[in-house]
């Protein structure tokens, strides 16, 4: 099972976090070594000066009163007590009465001359100490981990923002930017962070693909207007021939030419973003069934539920014609069409064939322009299908591609919520 994921803007704060706190730890430690090695030298050290003292007037024979010196004291450390009898001097925490001290310790004519400093007060100063560095390094770590979550949150905002801008871009909203929206300077890209190159590279991407998608689209409409004019006038002429065989063979030509002409300048329309449908209440079933009765197929029309719904019934009708004629050209019978409006105020209509179903290609990418190669779907320019997904886009329908389990191609069509009037 895999860990759930965690943001980016978690991630830097956590890790900023264990950064300073490890800086903080180490920090702790050295400050704590140098004060304790300072404060206890420093009781060391009267340590000695007492005993120094203490073995002076007692080479000669002066009263030791008020030094803190004895000979022999039964409390004295034993390891301490061993190395001033081997003839050395050292230093030992212990106790005396109960009481915390540092002991100093020489030989002093066969004894043990000690002398002793109060210690307690060391340790309880060294416990406040150490409760002062670690109160310090929590405020510290906590003030250092909320400035690197801020600082986290504002870049991943900033990601978030370019990341839904290339989701914009990438369902068809090419004007989509991010600009300043990503803190992009207007300094030019000198004085640009790493995120605000990324969001001008996006933005400067979004821009090239909108002006060669927009040049195709001129084209596109530039050639079908210019080739509309002629084709008129071949047609005409092409009526002026004897009967026979040729004529219907170049008349059949011409007419799937217009067709295709005819196709394109539908297809730019559709791209420029300037179609608007003519809403009007439609019974959808029986509105269904004429839109397959006038493709002349035979085509198969099941009523599951019925309902009244608001749509454009001519584009409705061009969007289940070209499904119904798709569907008999590269698939197999029966093709059936399926209207069901029991869906919560969501009718759909579903068109499917019993043939060898979408090519993998077309369920993945969607339907693609001038597509001729579809396996085991025969051979077509691809603008049926095209047309098909570009009308329902108009009217808000959800259009879905895929192969039914027992085999062939299905669509489905999900009207826009709210579609049912009444």
């Amino acid at each position: 099972m895999r860990p759930p994921a965690v943001s980016l803007r978690w991630q830097i704060a956590l890790t900023v976090m264990a950064v300073s706190c490890a800086v903080a730890a180490v920090l702790g430690v050295l400050v704590h070594n140098a004060v304790a090695r300072q404060t206890v030298g420093q009781v060391r050290k009267e340590a000695r000066v007492n005993l120094d003292t203490a073995l002076d007037l007692f080479e000669y024979g002066t009263s030791r009163e008020g030094l803190n010196s004895l000979l022999d004291p039964p409390e004295l450390p034993a390891d301490l007590r061993r190395l001033a009898r081997s003839g050395q001097r050292g230093t030992m925490v212990g106790t005396y009465h109960g009481r915390s001290v540092m002991w100093a310790a020489a030989p002093a004519d066969g004894q043990v001359m000690a002398a002793w400093r109060p210690y307690g007060s060391v340790h309880r100063s060294l416990d406040h100490f150490d409760t002062a560095i670690l109160g310090s390094a929590v405020l510290a770590a906590a003030t250092v981990a909320l400035a690197g979550l801020f600082l986290a949150h504002r870049i991943s905002r900033r990601l978030a923002t370019t990341a839904a801008v290339a989701r914009r871009i990438t369902a068809g909203d090419l004007d989509a930017r991010v600009g300043d929206g990503a803190g992009l300077p207007g300094g030019g890209a000198a004085g640009q962070d790493e995120v605000a190159a990324v969001a001008a590279a996006l933005d400067s991407v979004a821009g090239s693909l909108q002006s060669r998608l927009q040049a195709e689209q001129r084209f596109t409409a530039d050639v079908a207007h210019e080739l509309r004019t002629p084709l008129t006038g071949i047609l005409a002429s092409a009526e002026l021939l004897p009967e026979g065989r040729p004529k219907e063979m170049i008349n059949d030509r011409l007419r799937a030419l217009r067709r295709l002409t005819e196709d394109l300048l539908e297809i730019s329309r559709l791209d420029s973003g300037t179609e608007r449908a003519d809403l009007a209440a439609h019974d959808l079933g029986e509105l269904v069934r004429r839109c397959v009765a006038a493709t002349g197929l035979d085509t198969e029309v099941r009523i599951t539920a019925d309902a009244v719904v608001e749509t454009d019934r001519r584009r409705l009708d061009r969007i289940l014609t070209n499904l119904v004629t798709n569907a008999h050209r590269h698939g197999r019978a029966p093709v059936v069409v399926t209207v069901d409006a029991a869906a919560a105020r969501r009718p759909t209509i579903e068109v499917r064939d019993h043939g060898p179903g979408y090519p993998a290609d077309l369920l993945h990418h969607g339907p693609q322009r001038f597509s001729t190669d579809a396996p085991g779907r025969g051979k077509g320019h691809g603008l049926g299908l095209t047309i098909a997904v570009g009308q329902s886009a108009v009217l808000g329908i959800d259009v879905r591609f895929t192969n039914a389990p027992d085999g062939g191609a299905r669509t489905l069509l999900r009207l826009p919520q709210g579609a049912v009037v009444g």
